[in-house]
């Protein structure tokens, strides 16, 4: 998001199997983190500077501890170390963790069959309008 308004989102198979979805979704974090420094970047090309810490929320709490923590555990020792990127960004300021509940998740939109009213309540998250809706 930039903003109120959505600016990117995607969705891929990572090219590792993961023992757990902690990791997985620690993995995704790491290539969230990727894109975020470079939507900085381009911003920057552009004149427009963007000094606080980019917010990256994750619907895994496992996931967060994980990349919040700085000590290596038993746990994680499998983790490669390309993999800590999001944690190193982290440390620089340049990045802030939040957690947010999946019900809450915008990106559940686009991965979930959903009933009526979260679809209705995350696509407001979107900002985006219905264009059959009487005027």
């Amino acid at each position: 998001m930039l903003g109120n308004s959505p600016v990117s989102w995607k969705t891929n198979k990572q090219a590792t199997i993961s023992r757990s979805s902690a990791e997985a979704k620690y993995r995704a974090m790491t290539m969230t983190t990727s894109e975020l420094l470079w939507v900085r970047s381009f911003l920057a090309s552009l004149g427009v500077f963007h000094t606080r810490p980019m917010l990256l929320s994750c619907d895994n709490q496992a996931a967060l501890h994980i990349a919040r923590n700085p000590v290596f555990h038993e746990r994680i020792k499998h983790i490669e170390l390309d993999c800590h990127f999001a944690r190193e960004k982290l440390e620089a300021g340049l990045l802030q963790f939040s957690y947010i509940w999946s019900q809450h998740q915008p990106a559940e939109i686009f991965t979930k069959a959903l009933e009526k009213k979260q679809f209705d309540h995350l696509r407001s998250k979107l900002g985006t309008l219905n264009l059959h809706t009487p005027t």
